[in-house]
This record gives C-alpha cells, structure tokens and sequence, in this order.
C-alpha cells in the first residue's frame, strides 16, 4: 500500500493527543508524521510512534512541503482559516471541529454509516459532533431494516467533551466538596460537582442549545434523509468521560424485538450489552478507552406502534472524536490505494 504523509494540528489538546494514541495503535500506511499547534504550544515535545516530535507553529506556510492528509483538532476559527489553505495545496482535510459540518459541500460522515460520501469530497471532510457518531452507529442499521419515522434523543454527556477546563470544573469541584471549600468554575455556568446542566453550548432563539440542534441537524445529514422527525435535550452530567444518550426510535415497519438485537449485534462498531435479568446493561466504565459503541436496555416503546427505547455508551474522545476521524483517514488511504 502507498505511504502517505501526514499532519496532526492541534496535536497537544485533548483530542489531539487522543489522536496520536489512536494513530500508534491503528498503524497507518504513514511515512511521516508532522505535529502542529498554536504559536502558543508550538515547541512542545510530545513522544509518538517510539520517538520525540517537536510541534511546530502552524502558520499560512505550514503545508507547503506536501501533505497528503491532516487531522484538525484546533477549534473552529482555526479550522476556517487553515482548512482551506490545506485544501489548497493538496491536503485533504479531517476537521474535528463544528466550522464545516452543515456546508453542503462537505461530507459529513462516520465510517460505519457513509463511507461512500466521501467520495464526493472537495478537499475537507467533517467529523461529527461527538454525541451524534455514537447514535449514528446505532441508527444507521435501524434505518436499513425497518426505515424510521421519528428520533429523540437525551444524551448524559461527560464533562471530558468541554475540554480542559470542564474536566477541571469537575475535579476541582469533588476536591472543594471534600474538602468544604469553595471553587470558581472555569467552563460551566454552575457548578457541575454533583449536578445536571440541560445547558451544552449556548441556546438559540428556538429555545434549543446549539449541541441539541447540531444533532438534529447532523443526524439528517449523516443519514441522508433531510426530513426525519428528530428531537434533542443534551445535558452535562458529573461524569468525567463518556457520553451516554436514551434515544427513543420510531420505527416505519414493525419489528421482532429479538431480530432487532440481532440486527443491532451485527452491525460493524456495535457491541450489545443487554440483559436485564442479570443486571447487565452499557454503562461508561464498559465504554471509557474503547472505540466500539454500547448499547443496552433495548425495549419496546408501548406507547406508540413500532417503537423502541434504547441506551447508548460510547467514548465521547475516541470514538466521538478521535477514533473517528482516523478511521475516516483509514477509509480515505484505502480509496486511494485502490
């Protein structure tokens, strides 16, 4: 297989060091890695694939030496300047961030779902938000076998998906309870220590949060039905790592609980947890450094035909972030190889 040469920006946040763990463990056909961040970061050295990298200042200049592909992870005013430049220049771009999810001419998509659109793309595809891959997975085999009328989603998310500093707000927030002090929150507007936030991103005139309209909207994208009835709350939960969603399905044809399950443990990515008669069901300790979605609790809705209530646990890091984007890498190298 050709070897290709590649870029990580943002390679000493946290999802970029997520990045690079995933990237040791996968093995790409990689000839050569160049590691960038901030004018801020730059300087770092970060020990990768057995050897020290020094991260270098991305700047306008940063790909003219000839990148194939690059792993964005900086945020999206960054990804809006520096995506393009790439594109520009030959570099196909992996972008974590929000900046380029809903452009229509952009793929957005989760490997396991719709690898084919990436055929379409014009130089930058875009990473789901990470609430969203883990239900995609789910769904998507749903939608195959059954068709679906109607999606609501309520997710449990960790505090690990607002970066550095909500995983501080939560440590330091259990640290002052301990100790009987008080802590000043770096990220939330409340103190998320032994609390709920029906509040992730910032609320919009409809009286949704942008995270709930982003899995709205990511949803019909990623599934290619613009139409589907979908509906969202997320919350913030005192959770360090992984996000966890209730999702309530409505199916088009009726369906065999048991063949559902099935269905479900088939599908590529899946792992199904779920036997109530010994207590056995997903929960993020299943889920936390893995890179396969749970799901447990599968149930018929009795309130509406055709149905069903579900439990989804996955790595909001890894395979709502990280993970995701290097299989898209891994699913780009192999088109190209072909």
């Amino acid at each position: 297989m050709k070897q290709f040469r590649v870029a990580v920006v943002g390679a000493t946040g946290m999802v970029g060091r997520t990045f690079l763990k995933v990237l040791e463990e996968r093995k790409l056909p990689v000839s050569e890695y160049v590691l960038f961040a901030s004018a801020r970061s730059a300087g770092q050295t970060l020990h990768f694939m057995g050897k020290d990298y020094v991260v270098q200042e991305l700047n306008e200049n940063a790909f003219d030496s000839g990148f194939d592909l690059a792993l964005f992870s900086a945020g999206g005013s960054t990804s809006a300047k520096f995506a393009p430049i790439a594109a520009a220049k030959g570099c196909v771009v992996v972008d974590n961030s929000s900046q380029w999810r809903m452009d229509p001419q952009v793929p957005l998509v989760v490997p396991q779902v719709n690898p084919q659109d990436l055929k379409w793309h014009k130089g930058i595809v875009a990473n789901p938000n990470c609430s969203t891959i883990q239900a995609m997975v789910v769904l998507k085999p749903l939608l195959d076998r059954y068709g679906i009328k109607r999606v609501v989603f309520s997710t449990y998310q960790a505090v690990s998906g607002a970066g550095v500093k909500g995983w501080n707000d939560l440590q330091e927030g259990a640290k002052a309870y301990v100790e009987g002090t008080t802590y000043e929150t770096q990220k939330f507007p409340q103190p998320i220590f032994s609390n709920c936030l029906p509040h992730i991103d910032v609320f919009l005139e409809n009286g949704y949060t942008k995270e709930e309209m982003k899995m709205v909207n990511e949803t019909r994208k990623i599934l290619g039905v613009p139409d589907m009835r979908v509906t969202a709350t997320t919350v913030r939960v005192p959770v360090f790592n992984c996000h966890s969603e209730s999702v309530n399905v409505e199916l088009e044809k009726p369906f065999d609980l048991q063949e559902l399950k099935e269905v479900l443990a088939n599908a590529p990515g899946v792992i199904v947890k779920d036997d109530p008669s010994q207590e056995i069901y997903p929960t993020v300790l299943d889920a936390d450094g893995r890179d396969e979605t749970f799901v447990g609790r599968i149930r018929r809705d009795e309130s509406v035909e055709n149905g069903v209530n579900l439990w989804i646990v996955a790595d909001n890091i890894r395979k709502g972030a990280a993970t995701n984007a290097v299989e898209i890498a891994q699913e780009l190298m192999t088109q190209w190889s072909e």
